[in-house]
């Protein structure tokens, strides 16, 4: 069993940047009395009682299996209690193999969790597809990778949220009271990544169950491929759990932390950062600046990126900033044109006329890459092959220039998107070969 206490205690006290915080190694550590966690993806906390063992997340589907093994050879009472922090399929998706171990599981989840899943249902393929692309990077059919005679692999392979998954027999609202034998758990609602989050206190530990209010990376409060997110809400949460001390605060990604200063440093810290980005969009905002002014003028500082539990390795600062726009400001950025905008085909086609070809454009773009602008350069790239959609040297060169821009980005969410518009033009170049 690994130490992840003293572990997060040396980076965070230390700032170590080369040690691996958000580990997926299925192996189960013990934290404290009675208690563990399974790193995954996400993890599984577990505490065990004398009346079974409570489990806090039940990770992915492609987990759950190692996950919920791990906790069964750990724990000699079974998991009575599952609870989700929230509603996402890294967090749900592997209870099938918890129902598979262990017979009436009490699952307990935020009063919206159902709302959630119905919604995944509705927008099953849009769901698989956005995910591909933020964590994989190229948008295709996975299926393809299936035997072409596997019908009922690529059938589970297209289903987003798992048919197996176990919705929620107690549902939550604003707080919610939990005793299994001895233990205590006092659950709490708030908006943050999502709008069916809860987070667990545990007084007798002096313990939190954070879910994804802590994740060991810069809060992913902006992503730009999914929902509404809540900075503001997000980084209340975190003061509300500083102001009960913990000495104890287990994330559903990246490691465990102990320690009553050091957990409230990083909990007001990671709420600091929320709160400034937020004030600033709001005061441009309130003084008439439109989102191009914005995003190209709100910034985290450097040293504050630099800690070892911010870093914008997932989402990253530009795309919170987007975030409250769009929660303060609705969809439209301001710029009359882009109210209602002419097709990006017709706008890439006269722009290409006026440069004099999408040749003049591409080389425009190599030009701003050496000048270190990959904004500019993605621009004149997508001007380019939106005159030339069948162009194969055309796409070709876009795909160059977007997998040199994904080299250069630091979040995955960047790395994902850009590496997918590459893959995208790729297609259209290696068609004819």
């Amino acid at each position: 069993m690994a130490d992840l206490l003293a572990l997060s205690s040396r980076i965070i006290d230390d700032r170590v940047l080369d040690e691996p915080v958000n580990r997926v190694t299925q192996e189960l550590s013990e934290i404290g009395d009675g208690m563990a966690v399974v790193e995954s993806f996400s993890h599984s906390a577990v505490v065990r009682t004398d009346a079974g063992a409570i489990a806090f997340d039940a990770s992915h589907r492609s987990t759950g299996d190692d996950v919920a093994a791990a906790i069964d050879d750990w724990s000699d009472v079974p998991v009575t209690h599952l609870v989700y922090t929230h509603g996402h399929i890294d967090h749900v998706g592997g209870s099938g193999a918890f129902a598979e171990r262990w017979d009436d599981i009490d699952v307990i989840g935020h009063e919206r969790v159902s709302a959630r899943f119905e919604r995944y249902r509705a927008t099953n393929d849009w769901n698989i597809d956005i995910n591909q692309r933020q964590f994989g990077g190229i948008r295709q059919d996975q299926g393809l990778l299936l035997a072409e005679s596997d019908d009922e692999a690529l059938a589970r392979w297209r289903q987003f949220l798992p048919a197996t998954t176990l919705w929620p027999t107690t549902v939550v609202g604003d707080s919610h009271t939990v005793q299994v034998g001895d233990e205590t758990i006092e659950l709490f609602h708030d908006r943050g990544e999502t709008d069916d989050h809860l987070w667990a206190w545990l007084p007798d530990r002096k313990a939190i169950m954070a879910g994804d209010f802590l994740i060991w990376n810069f809060p992913n409060a902006g992503n730009p491929q999914k929902v509404q997110r809540y900075p503001i809400e997000w980084a209340a949460a975190l003061r509300r759990m500083a102001a009960l001390e913990p000495e104890l605060v287990v994330p559903a990604h990246g490691l465990p932390i102990a320690g009553a200063e050091r957990i409230s440093t990083v909990l007001n810290t990671v709420a600091d950062a929320l709160d400034a980005i937020v004030d600033e969009v709001v005061s441009m905002m309130n003084a008439g600046a439109k989102l191009d002014e914005i995003v190209h003028t709100v910034r985290v500082p450097d040293d504050t990126l630099a800690l070892p539990y911010l870093r914008p390795l997932y989402d990253e600062p530009e795309f919170v900033v987007r975030n409250v726009w769009r929660q303060f400001g609705g969809w439209w950025d301001g710029a009359a044109s882009r109210l209602k905008p002419a097709p990006d085909a017709a706008v890439g086609a006269v722009v290409a006329e006026l440069a004099g070809g999408t040749q003049a454009l591409l080389d425009r773009a190599d030009q701003a890459l050496d000048d270190g602008d990959v904004r500019l350069a993605s621009h004149l790239a997508d001007f380019a092959g939106w005159a030339a959609p069948d162009d194969p040297d055309v796409h070709a060169k876009r795909a160059e220039i977007y997998l040199r821009r994904r080299k250069v980005e630091s979040s995955l969410m960047s790395k994902g998107i850009f590496a997918a518009a590459a893959r995208e033009s790729q297609i259209v170049a290696e068609r004819d070969t």
